[in-house]
């Protein structure tokens, strides 16, 4: 990979490396699903769901709001996993994954858990391949 695309270098080179990076993983995800995505995201990227009101007080809010919502949430996920994994590619699944993911919850075919055990399990996969390639 291209030094350019890199933040950190990537190590798991036995299982205490391995559990420190799965931890460090579910850490991040848990401040990006929490405290960093607020009502505002959590209620607004369900396309069910009325637009939320603006910070400026209007209620003229993009038909497609929602999905920009989403997108937002996703890459402060993403962004998470760039920076402690240093990898651009495992940042890019985490996007789609985790849009995949939430798009399944939004839709009711997934339940809270089933959702969070699925971001979690995302993120052991990621460990996974760092420590086996």
């Amino acid at each position: 990979m291209p030094d350019s695309l890199m933040i950190a270098p990537l190590a798991a080179t036995g299982p205490v490396d391995a559990l420190a990076l799965f931890f460090a993983l579910v850490i991040g995800h848990a401040f990006a699903d929490f405290p960093l995505q607020g009502d505002f995201l959590s209620h607004g990227k369900n396309r069910h769901n009325q637009p939320p009101q603006l910070a400026d007080g209007s209620e003229n809010a993009p038909k497609a709001l929602w999905a920009y919502l989403m997108s937002a949430h996703c890459l402060i996920h993403a962004g998470f996993v760039w920076v402690i994994t240093g990898s651009v590619v495992f940042a890019v699944a985490e996007f789609v994954l985790h849009w995949m993911i939430d798009s399944l919850k939004c839709e009711g075919k997934t339940s809270f858990a089933i959702d969070q055990g699925l971001h979690v399990a995302t993120k052991a996969v990621f460990v996974l391949i760092v420590w086996l390639f």
